[in-house]
């Protein structure tokens, strides 16, 4: 099943389809042979970064100003989509380092800020994390307990914040806080703060044992009196919720794309082992029931990566796009899982072994129905869309 074959009929230019290729030889010849040693020692290929970062993928959706490719969401979604085929946990930490670490700095940041932080950020010499997350509080900004105070010109952040993406890597710089910094009619007023790493008090705590995506660097974090500059506020004060909602709203396209590129991986690798696997004295993939699950299989990538290209071009062409997102990141998601499920099945007692790919997606992609807002959460926003409230 070739990257041309996979592609027909969804209007990639010449360039994309460029792209689309590049990325998906890099995948196989580089991230593939190096992602079940990774995922089993836990370990973050930083070597693998760097090469992603020198073909430009960090940079992909920013401007050439500050060194990025001056491409779209489009762009970095077929760049993210085309990692998680074989590797879950470089595309996420992909998609983290340029939806939560480097877009927010891009959209709200101070020029000062964008010179000193986008150029390593795009170049992948350097990644970055978002703190919103904490023990009580995730989409409820209400019961964010995180708390900023203004001292003598510094902010002073007390609190701690869980699952947080490439937070304690090796080459991360800083990790932009949401806190509580006050009121404003009896509501808590959050911003976001740019915590350096290695500030003091700011405290990176030891990786979490998850069940997937073993092999991306996720931290929980905790702050105690940590001084920053007041200078480190990103955004206006009072907006840092409502601006992290719409980089969540991005956010969702490229882990729909993500989604979408576990659900293609699943197919292809059941497919080939379909054809190759001899039960009763003739192929797997002659029986028809295989032939179903796989067609079914096939259907899944199929919308999954229409809703998640649909969604891309309405946020390149300015239009509206959230609840084209939410809709991608609901369809893409359980694609992947049920796919994840589907291919196990089709390997059998080997797909229960974790030297096979299909094992790993089947762990790594149930946080597709969690992670960047859940399904429940995703059914919300189309919900109200439709003007139900309640």
């Amino acid at each position: 099943m070739s990257a041309q074959t996979e592609l027909t009929g969804v209007d990639l230019n010449e360039e994309q389809r460029e792209l689309a290729s590049m990325v998906r030889e890099f995948a196989e010849e580089v991230v593939a042979p190096q992602a079940y040693e990774a995922d089993r020692t836990h370990t973050l290929n930083l070597d693998v970064v760097r090469q992603m970062g020198e073909m430009g993928l960090f940079g992909l959706p920013f401007s050439e100003e500050y060194g990025g490719q001056g491409g779209d969401y489009l762009a970095l979604g077929l760049a993210i989509e085309g990692l998680a085929r074989v590797d879950q946990s470089l595309a996420i930490t992909l998609e983290a380092g340029v939806s939560l670490g480097a877009m927010p700095i891009y959209r709200f940041g101070t020029e000062e800020q964008k010179q000193e932080h986008l150029p390593s950020l795009l170049a992948g010499e350097a990644l970055a994390g978002f703190g919103l997350t904490e023990p009580e509080a995730g989409s409820d900004a209400g019961a964010t307990r995180t708390t900023a105070r203004l001292d003598g010109g510094e902010w002073v952040l007390n609190g701690s914040k869980q699952f947080i993406t490439n937070s304690g890597t090796d080459i991360t710089r800083f990790v932009t806080m949401t806190a509580v910094t006050g009121e404003s009619d009896g509501r808590k007023e959050i911003s976001t703060i740019i915590v350096p790493n290695g500030t003091p008090g700011f405290t990176v705590e030891p990786a979490y044992d998850k069940v997937g995506w073993n092999a991306s660097d996720t931290h929980p974090l905790t702050l105690q009196d940590a001084r920053v500059p007041e200078a480190n506020l990103l955004g206006e004060r009072g907006r840092g919720f409502k601006n992290f909602l719409s980089i969540l709203d991005e956010g969702r396209i490229a882990i729909a794309a993500l989604a979408t590129g576990a659900a293609e991986g699943c197919l292809e690798a059941a497919v080939d082992y379909a054809n190759k696997r001899t039960v009763f004295g003739s192929a797997l993939s002659t029986r028809q029931n295989a032939q179903f699950t796989l067609a079914r299989m096939r259907v899944r990538v199929h919308t999954a990566r229409l809703a998640w290209h649909h969604a891309a071009r309405l946020r390149d062409a300015g239009r509206p796009f959230a609840e084209a997102a939410a809709i991608a990141k609901l369809v893409s998601g359980e694609a992947a899982m049920d796919n994840a499920r589907d291919a196990t099945q089709i390997f059998g007692g080997n797909g229960f072994m974790n030297e096979y790919p299909v094992a790993r997606h089947y762990r790594d992609s149930k946080i597709l129905e969690i992670g960047e807002g859940t399904t429940e959460v995703q059914l919300l926003v189309i919900a109200r869309s439709l003007g139900l409230v309640g």
